[in-house]
């Protein structure tokens, strides 16, 4: 009996029909496992995951294949977005296996859990063979198999300080000129000078290894990082990845010209892309490109992605009517037929081409420059989203998940210090958020903190790390625009939970997962960025800035013990650890608060925050009294602009002209 059908998972339930006697994750299946001493077929996915739909349709529609799964093993699906503590266990014990990673994830475990075998795609006559080659193994070499599931989960359980050379605590905080030079050498080595990026394929733009570029180019004045970042977030708007008639940027481009995309939309791309555009702009003569990308996306969430009264969607799908990348591209006729007298343009512009620049005479829009007339092809794309909306739409996540909502009202608050915008659907969802998905709880000793979960229909999911991480930072970041105290409290309420619950003090960083959640195989912690920034190197960052905001050392003193720990990595690959490096370069600036009080305090500060762009320099506001330390004694008779530098403070000053001339001297 498949057991999908009363789940909230999108992706557990494209698969409610198949007839492959499905589970959940739970307890049940684990026992039935032990109960009838079968294997377990471990299979992981995600609803926009497009040779997880393959696989599918090759091997779970297929009776054949289900009817030996059914006999042989107990099966368990698994969304890797709604549990991704499961998800990383069992893909790091496949890298383990010496098994590149990846999706589907198909993971052969003992009764117990233990894993001994597994791959990722599989087509059916190769499916067959593998299920064939572990029963028997499991049946005839028992001992054998027991043994390597043992291997797998000691190796899993390996304390990250006996892997890693850690920092003591005597080292420097900052980094030196030299370490700087040696980050800037070591990233910049991977550069594709020809196509933008990493010298790589497939390429994923990699947001967070973008941002550690830019503030590494800015506090260096390495001429080669700025004119390499420049060019690399060109091509990736230019470049078919971004979808220029609907906005946002889809999953990764599978060459390494940025032409070809995976077509699936991320929510966590699209926030953190969103944030690093409109970082980005400032002071770049792409600017106008940018924060066009950044306002389309926008649109793209308010018109696809936005739950009504919720929060905002997870996913779209790259598929549509059972084929990739049929709602995106165009052939020639089709434009020709839409854009009529503004074809030529928009054809020459776009290389499109009778024949299709892409498969089946299909047409990817891909740029390889800046348009001249970049006006006409913007009223072009208008005109074929308006045809466009008449497609069938590739298939929703509607999934909420709270670390991917909190990035992208990160990515919101960007846009809004950059251009301007209203901040008002970021204070939506956040609220939302802040209100719906969450709890209270209290110690022994009566302190309360907040804690996070899922809803999974009557379930409740316990938070993960980045939950936490993520929405720690995305109320501090609201702070930084709206200056409404309650949210740095939420912050910190929140915080609390995090330290009581996830807090390895032994080795001084944070679990994946909360001490009261389910207990698995390993308890892992994240310390490596990858599409999503660590959860560590999150928290890290969210407790250097909260320690600041609220003037409580014993934060700030946990991110920099933190930091200190993984500096020697950062400095043999940062690639992989951009999050980490951005804080340390956050450790190595200028500590500047600049606080304004009085009747004109968020108008002085909108002119302020333009002559300052360091990500080290933190801006309070308020008209009258505060609770936070920062406003002590500083209200006076008259709007008034305090600015401290490495924790030494200059006198007050009363107009905005002295008060830019302070910044302009330093």
């Amino acid at each position: 009996m498949n057991r999908l059908k009363d789940e909230t998972s999108p992706y557990l339930l494209q698969h409610k029909n198949n007839p492959v006697n499905w589970y959940p994750w739970s307890d049940e299946a684990l026992k039935e496992a032990r109960t009838e001493d079968k294997v377990i077929i471990l299979s992981i996915g995600y609803s926009a995951c497009h040779w997880c739909h393959v696989m599918e349709h090759e091997c779970f529609e297929d009776s054949e294949v289900a009817n030996y799964m059914n006999s042989h093993f107990v099966n368990i699906k698994v969304d890797r977005e709604e549990r991704p503590d499961i998800d990383n266990i069992y893909m790091e014990a496949l890298q383990n296996m010496g098994v590149r990673g990846g999706w589907p994830l198909n993971v052969f475990l003992l009764p117990t859990g233990e894993p001994f075998y597994g791959g990722t795609y599989f087509p059916k006559p190769k499916w067959m063979e593998v299920m064939s080659g572990v029963q028997n193994v499991f049946t005839n070499k028992r001992e054998e198999v027991m043994a390597s599931g043992r291997n797998f989960v000691k190796s899993l359980n390996v304390k990250d300080s006996e892997k890693y050379l850690f920092g003591k605590s005597s080292d420097s905080l900052q980094y030196t000129k030299e370490e700087l030079d040696i980050l800037a050498e070591k990233i910049a080595k991977d550069f594709d000078e020809n196509d933008g990026g990493m010298n790589r394929s497939p390429k994923f733009p990699m947001p967070s290894v973008w941002n550690m570029v830019l503030q590494l180019g800015n506090i260096t004045n390495n001429p080669y990082l700025k004119e390499h970042l420049e060019f690399t977030l060109g091509r990736i708007v230019l470049g078919g990845i971004y979808d220029h008639i609907g906005g946002g940027w889809t999953r990764y481009s599978t060459d390494s010209y940025w032409k070809v995309p995976h077509f699936e939309k991320m929510l966590y791309d699209n926030g953190q892309l969103m944030s690093l555009y409109s970082k980005a702009s400032a002071g770049l003569n792409s600017a106008e490109l940018f924060q066009w990308a950044v306002d389309m996306t926008y649109s793209w969430l308010l018109s696809d992605m936005n739950k009504q009264n919720g929060g905002i969607y997870s996913a779209q799908d790259a598929d549509s009517e059972g084929e990739e990348g049929k709602f995106y591209v165009w052939t020639k006729s089709e434009i020709e037929s839409v854009l009529k007298e503004d074809a030529p343009i928009f054809i020459n512009e776009y290389g499109i081409v009778e024949s299709g620049n892409w498969e089946h005479g299909n047409n990817i829009l891909h740029l390889e420059h800046y348009p001249l007339q970049w006006d006409k092809i913007k009223k072009s794309h208008e005109k074929l989203l308006e045809v466009r909306k008449n497609r069938v739409y590739p298939e929703l996540d509607n999934k909420v998940i709270i670390s991917w909502n909190a990035l992208m009202i990160s990515g919101l608050i960007e846009r809004s210090k950059a251009f301007d915008s209203d901040f008002l659907f970021a204070k939506e969802k956040l609220d939302y958020i802040n209100n719906s998905l969450t709890s209270i709880y209290k110690n022994e000793d009566g302190e309360t903190a907040m804690g996070v979960y899922h809803q999974d229909g009557v379930r409740k999911i316990p938070g993960f790390l980045d939950d936490y991480a993520a929405l720690i930072q995305a109320n501090i970041d609201f702070y930084s625009v709206s200056y409404e105290e309650s949210y740095l409290k939420i912050a910190e309420s929140l915080t609390k939970y995090v330290i009581a619950n996830f807090y390895d003090a032994e080795e001084g960083l944070f679990y994946y997962t909360d001490s009261e959640a389910e207990k698995l195989i390993a308890r892992k912690k994240e310390l490596f960025d990858n599409v999503i920034p660590s959860s560590n190197a999150m928290i890290a960052k969210s407790l250097y800035f909260l320690g600041r905001y609220l003037s409580k050392d014993e934060y700030g003193n946990l991110a920099k013990d933190m930091f200190i720990k993984i500096k020697p990595l950062t400095l043999q690959d940062p690639q992989w650890l951009s999050n980490w490096v951005d804080l340390g370069l956050l450790f190595t600036q200028k500590q500047r608060e600049v606080v304004v009080t009085g009747i004109n305090s968020t108008e002085w500060l909108k002119v302020l925050r333009k002559n300052d762009y360091s990500p080290a320099t933190i801006y309070f506001s308020a008209n009258s009294e505060s609770g936070l330390l920062v406003f002590q004694n500083r209200f006076l008779e008259k709007t008034a602009v305090f600015i401290c530098e490495d924790y030494v403070c200059n006198r007050p000053v009363f107009t905005l002209e002295e008060a830019l001339s302070i910044f302009h001297e330093n």
